[in-house]
């Protein structure tokens, strides 16, 4: 009895006939018309660019790859490979809107986070605009008065001329920034609230800093990536105002 060859899906011809095997052992087919080789119900499929921008939005929720991969029924190598490229190509400088060399005030908090082990601990370190609330500056290293003193560097020319800084008492501040802009004050005034605030925005929309998760980074380029990712996006979605009531 013989077997109905599949009709190749390029051309639409019958003229096809068996080439082979694939390495994963299934049939193989080749058309006699266009020359196209191909296989019956391929498990490889084109990615759309629609699924692609779906794909960038979840990147922006609580969700880890492999839940994206199972909710879009796609390969979670393919959306590894995906997200490797475009974190990679994420611009690692603030974008924000331009400011008049006025008063300014920034607050500052550092933020615990980890890759591939809690022993490989990265900080990450945040500048906020309290009237626009953007992030103007960000950090993402160790714990040390060098990588606050990055922090600083991070800015905006603007607010390293104008700013007035709020911080926690880490004692690494107080190394980093001028003395005569810093001010070192306790939650309780509420002039770090906040970034404060942001940092448990970031921590509920970046699955790899979500305390309890098996959603951590174990390549430090993609967990920079991620975090820079989501602060474009949040700046970006900010409203225009010139100023908000601290």
């Amino acid at each position: 009895m013989s077997v109905a060859v599949p009709a190749c899906p390029n051309c639409q011809s019958s003229d096809v006939v068996k080439n082979g095997r694939t390495r994963h052992g299934k049939q193989n087919y080749k058309c006699r018309e266009c020359g196209r080789q191909f296989v019956e119900a391929p498990q490889w499929r084109m990615i759309s660019e629609e699924t692609k921008g779906i794909i960038d939005r979840l990147l922006l929720e609580k969700l880890p790859l492999a839940g994206i991969a199972r909710a879009l029924q796609i390969s979670e190598l393919w959306v590894q490979q995906y997200v490797n490229q475009k974190y990679k190509r994420v611009e690692r400088e603030v974008q924000v809107r331009p400011k008049l060399k006025s008063r300014l005030t920034v607050q500052m908090d550092e933020l615990w986070s980890f890759v591939d082990d809690k022993g490989n601990q990265q900080w990450v370190w945040l500048a906020l605009d309290a009237a626009t609330r953007e992030i103007v500056g960000v950090y993402i290293g160790d714990h040390s008065a060098e990588s606050a003193q990055t922090l600083w560097q991070s800015l905006p020319s603007v607010y390293r001329q104008c700013a007035v800084i709020y911080s926690d008492f880490w004692s690494a501040y107080p190394v980093a920034l001028p003395s005569k802009r810093h001010r070192a004050v306790g939650k309780e005034t509420g002039k770090t609230s906040y970034i404060e605030r942001f940092n448990c925005t970031l921590r509920q929309r970046v699955s790899r800093l979500v305390r309890k998760t098996l959603s951590f980074s174990k390549k430090l380029e993609n967990h920079i990536g991620a975090i820079w990712n989501f602060i474009h996006h949040y700046n970006a979605s900010l409203p225009a105002i010139s100023s908000c009531p601290l």
